[in-house]
């Protein structure tokens, strides 16, 4: 019975620690908006503390030199420092979350707070501002949707709690 107890607190040892891993997040643009307003949202995210020194000439992220691949750096880079919350990542509707790593030719994106460095002009916090002022309302904006605005986190938390239940179910099984 010993051995059954034990490989019972080691399986549910293994589910909290599987349950409670956090999978990287990038925030990225949406690349079917015009450069204008990708423009905007590249201009607040820097402004707002971003790290943009990697996207100016000489960077290590300048090339490929376009709005919309300078914007997805900022807004990832404005995402982790404000610690993957979800909303530093809405922009008016102009940016998503992705699994996906958007990191290319050289150029890292962060995936977490601590690879973003510490915050600049922003604070390291949102303080209630999730949309470039600039950009005002939209229907970007409509926070009817918002499910639909953050995929890869629902996706998260629905892996991390099918591993649990798998686990406990097996922890049941080997304890009976």
């Amino acid at each position: 019975m010993a051995s059954h107890a034990s490989r019972l607190v080691l399986l549910l040892a293994v589910a909290a620690t599987l349950a409670g891993r956090s999978e990287a997040g990038w925030c990225i643009c949406r690349q079917e908006l015009p450069d204008p307003t990708l423009q905007k949202t590249l201009d607040y995210a820097c402004g707002g503390g971003a790290d943009c020194r990697p996207i100016l000439q000489n960077g290590a992220c300048f090339a490929p030199n376009s709005v919309k691949a300078h914007c997805s750096y900022a807004v990832n880079s404005y995402y982790q420092r404000n610690g993957q919350n979800p909303q530093a990542c809405v922009f008016a509707g102009t940016a998503t979350v992705s699994a996906n790593d958007p990191s290319n030719n050289g150029c890292i994106y962060p995936a977490t707070q601590s690879a973003a460095g510490s915050s600049g002009t922003g604070g390291g916090t949102i303080g209630g501002v999730d949309s470039p002022p600039a950009l005002g309302p939209s229907s970007f904006n409509d926070s009817s949707s918002a499910t639909s605005v953050f995929p890869a986190a629902a996706a998260a938390t629905a892996k991390r709690a099918a591993i649990l239940a798998c686990f406990s179910l097996l922890a049941l099984y080997l304890g009976a």
